[in-house]
């Protein structure tokens, strides 16, 4: 379904990674965009040419500007609710997303991925396994490419697709082979009213979709209404058509009702990165993957960077970075998966900002599963309160000494905070890079 948008009026509001890769696709298609940021000197503007866009504009956004376009094409950064969106949508103005101008114009299959964690590393799998199978598989969305850069790109056969909840917020044409939601936690709740509507976001991803993937062990994903006639895919760490399975002895992952590989060969670890891989194989296969290059992808594919990743293991200590745990739900995840591997203590680094998430969720779990909580960051005392031992610190640094003070053979120091960073770093894999590299700095 392409969209003849040379007659339109279009303002792209917020010069991120997508905004910038929107206008770059609509000065292809001849569209002289007018640009707005709310900074007043957003990163990698110089790369647009002023005389190629019908006017930037820089700083408080302009409601009345905004309400004489056609189309606002809207970062997924600002939420749908900004008053000046909100006044040109009451106006008539069309509000999109880059996903929606991309699904309006993609003529390819598309893989689409949502959840509250796991998403980059089931993006990244499926990708792969679909590469391993000769297919011309891209990975796109909140994994990095903008889509709008992936849809210039030739010679693609399948789109697979990290979206976000901001992203899915602006999207009602997007159509897919298979979609998957692969869990609920709390999460942007600085944003979202409530965590029904919160849910309801996710859900979206479901809309237009062949077939349905969820979470057996998570109601929240299980396909409403949004999925229509699609049909459902479910995905379980017991015994089931894509689950863990007894064989010989050994625990086995079952793909299609039949067992694929032993769960000692996955190169990833952790019991969450079972689901993750069984998940992928299920939204692989729609997509044409065979067994065969599943398989290899999962004994090759080590996890990527800031999620459960072995930064050092000496003297019988692991120190593993979850930087990327920017929810209470990726943290436990965390230790769910990681806690049956540790023969000695847990020490746990936590801390930043919650995003009004209500944190007493964890406190089962720190005082069952964790013997020494260190906290850092705005919501910090907050989550010292949940645990008997717990030591905050100033930053990230400390922690990490307090941490190598307490550690002893056969415990793992796990860096999985629960929160956001941007109270105390540029994002998360600063956060991530800055803890490995005090703990290289030990003086062990």
């Amino acid at each position: 379904m392409q969209t003849n948008l040379n007659a339109k009026r279009i303002a792209v509001v917020g010069l991120g990674l997508s905004g910038l890769a929107t206008v770059r696709f609509l000065l292809a298609q001849g569209v002289k965009p007018v640009l707005m940021d709310s900074r007043s000197k957003p990163a990698g503007l110089e790369q647009i040419a002023a005389d190629k866009v019908d006017g930037i504009y820089l700083g408080e956004f302009d409601a009345n500007r905004l309400a004489q376009m056609d189309m606002i094409i809207v970062s997924p950064g600002l939420a749908l609710s900004h008053p000046a969106i909100r006044f040109a949508k009451g106006q008539g103005v069309e509000i999109v997303g880059d996903v929606e101008l991309f699904a309006r114009f993609n003529n390819k299959p598309v893989i689409a991925i949502t959840g509250s964690n796991g998403k980059s590393t089931v993006t990244t799998l499926v990708a792969e396994m679909l590469q391993q199978s000769g297919i011309k598989a891209v990975a796109a969305g909140n994994i990095g490419l903008p889509v709008l850069d992936a849809i210039r790109q030739q010679d693609v056969d399948v789109f697979v697709l990290e979206l976000s909840s901001f992203q899915l917020d602006s999207v009602t044409s997007l159509h897919s082979r298979a979609s998957c939601l692969l869990n609920v936690s709390a999460d942007h709740l600085d944003r979202y009213a409530d965590m029904a509507a919160y849910t309801a976001s996710k859900q979206r991803v479901y809309q237009h979709t062949q077939l349905a993937v969820y979470n057996q062990a998570d109601p929240l994903t299980y396909p409403g209404a949004a999925a229509g006639d699609a049909q459902p895919v479910a995905i379980s760490l017991d015994d089931a058509d894509y689950g863990i399975t007894e064989l010989k002895g050994q625990q086995w992952l079952n793909v299609a009702g039949e067992p694929l590989l032993p769960v000692s060969q996955l190169a990833i670890t952790g019991s969450h990165n079972q689901f993750n891989a069984l998940a992928a194989a299920a939204l692989a296969l729609s997509a044409g993957a065979s067994r065969q290059a599943i398989s290899r992808t999962l004994q090759q594919f080590t996890g990527l960077a800031h999620r459960c990743q072995l930064v050092l293991a000496h003297k019988g200590v692991r120190w593993v970075n979850d930087s990327k745990a920017t929810n209470i739900g990726a943290t436990l995840a965390a230790i769910a998966g990681l806690r049956p591997e540790i023969s000695g203590k847990l020490i746990l680094i936590a801390g930043g900002d919650a995003k009004g998430a209500d944190l007493s969720e964890l406190q089962p779990v720190l005082q069952r599963d964790v013997s020494h909580l260190i906290t850092l960051g705005q919501d910090g005392p907050a989550l010292a309160a949940l645990h008997p031992h717990a030591i905050q610190v100033k930053d990230l640094t400390a922690a990490v000494q307090q941490a190598a003070k307490l550690a002893q053979s056969g415990d793992m120091v796990l860096l999985s905070p629960a929160c956001a960073s941007l109270d105390m770093f540029k994002s998360y894999a600063q956060r991530g890079e800055l803890f490995a590299k005090a703990v290289k700095e030990l003086k062990l």
